[in-house]
């Protein structure tokens, strides 16, 4: 196996491994049933649904500044 003649210096080191450790966007998908994005293969925090169907009971939101 083939050794290098002289040390390849820390920079280019880093320079080499970079592109692995690179932080990527993170991917979202939209919801069919109300639009809202959320990650792709889970459940719609905002309505609940995953696939077509109700997968999470929410709650029903409280209106602000209304009393009884």
């Amino acid at each position: 196996m083939p050794v290098p003649k002289k040390r390849h210096s820390n920079v280019r080191q880093g320079k080499r491994r970079f592109a692995n450790y690179r932080l990527r966007p993170a991917s979202l998908s939209r919801c069919p049933n109300c639009g809202n994005l959320h990650p792709p293969h889970q459940a719609c925090p905002n309505c609940g649904q995953f696939k077509g169907r109700q997968v999470i009971k929410l709650k029903a939101k409280k209106e602000k500044g209304k009393k009884a």
